[in-house]
């Protein structure tokens, strides 16, 4: 269950995606479960066979917006809001069609845009009871609401990376030479969700050359002495919230090489994070990271986007890459995490959550950027 929001704040962001809708000339947006779904009504959970969609209408047209949800998934919804919303809640039982139900909602021939996961069997299923209708993405819509945390989102983003910090801060418990990347994987998992988390969403344990790989996945081999270990962890505070946060470690002194090139990364990525204000582009923060690390000759060895948003997904609006010319305001919440990967000998990445602030930025992760000697 959602932690309580107030409904006044549901209520805007149905009021503002209406109204962006309409600026992009969407008549209706179809919502199904997920955490477009959550993030404008509430409701937790996932979709399966049986539809469960809101009907939402752009600003400007008479009819309210409607849930329409199977009998007996209704009881679970009514700890939501929904009345104070203004949301009507339309049942159906099994042999019922559900999509001929948002049809009569559509009121005919329309421009819809769905949600950008909603499952096939259902987006195709609404399309043929609206064979008139256009259809396109609603994430180009919520996009525009979502990518820009307000006060609320940006102290769950601050909790939730005060939380991994506390994760990292404690590694020294659980990486060791001789143990495997799993079993150090199965310990740093108990630890998110012993600091707050609900679960452990993602967990990477990179040794030695494994860490040449972003996003490897925890195997059975044994952490040498003398390896950089790549740790990259996160995952959802009760309110849906994400963290992500990557540090560096080694299992004693690695050579000068490594330290040299450590170095050049460490200072990519503070310098990424310098330039983030608002009015910079998205890749000019991505360009931040990735001049110095050229400059230094392994330019080739950067191999990844420097940033992705964040929030109730863990991937979100907007991304920190070449050639995406969005302008950065404040609220945006993103991670910079450059990256340095000589295959089949070594991995590094630094990653920190920020956001975006009136004159800069604020940085949600603030445990050492060195690298970590054990």
């Amino acid at each position: 269950m959602t932690p309580a929001v107030p409904a006044a704040l549901f209520a805007d962001r149905l009021r503002r995606a209406g109204e962006v809708a309409a600026d992009q000339d969407v008549e209706l947006l179809l919502i199904t479960p997920g955490t477009d779904l959550r993030y404008l009504i509430g409701a937790v959970g996932a979709s399966h066979e049986r539809l469960t969609c809101l009907v939402l209408p752009a600003a400007g047209h008479r009819a309210p917006p409607a849930l329409v949800v199977p009998k007996l998934e209704a009881p679970g919804l009514a700890h939501l809001p929904l009345a104070e919303l203004g949301v009507e809640i339309v049942t159906w039982t099994d042999g019922e069609d559900p999509h001929l139900l948002v049809s009569d909602l559509a009121g005919g021939p329309t421009t819809v845009a769905v949600a950008d996961e909603m499952p096939a069997v259902h987006a195709f299923g609404v399309r043929d009871t609206i064979p008139e209708a256009t259809f396109g993405l609603a994430g180009p819509v919520l996009r525009e609401l979502r990518m820009r945390k307000d006060a609320a989102e940006v102290a769950e983003l601050r909790a939730a990376g005060a939380a991994i910090d506390r994760v990292h801060a404690r590694m020294g418990e659980f990486l060791k030479a001789g143990r495997t990347e799993a079993q150090v994987g199965a310990d740093i998992a108990a630890a998110i969700v012993e600091e707050g988390h609900t679960e452990a969403a993602f967990v990477i344990v990179g040794s030695g050359p494994n860490g040449a790989s972003p996003h490897h996945e925890l195997s059975d081999r044994v952490i040498g002495t003398g390896e950089l270990v790549v740790i990259d962890i996160g995952g959802p505070l009760p309110s849906g919230y994400n963290s992500d946060c990557t540090r560096m470690y080694a299992i004693g002194e690695p050579d000068t090489a490594v330290l040299d090139a450590y170095a050049v990364l460490q200072g990519a990525q503070q310098r990424s994070v310098d330039s983030v204000r608002p009015g910079v582009t998205a890749e000019q923060v991505d360009a931040a990271a990735r001049e110095p690390i050229a400059a230094a000759g392994l330019g080739e060895r950067f191999i990844h986007r420097t940033g992705h948003g964040i929030g109730l997904d863990v991937h979100e609006e907007p991304y920190i890459v070449g050639g995406n010319s969005r302008t950065l305001e404040p609220g945006m919440a993103f991670s910079i995490e450059p990256g340095v990967y000589l295959a089949g000998r070594w991995g590094a990445r630094i990653e920190d959550i920020v956001v975006v602030t009136a004159d800069g930025c604020e940085r949600l992760n603030n445990n050492t950027h060195d690298l970590v000697i054990l």
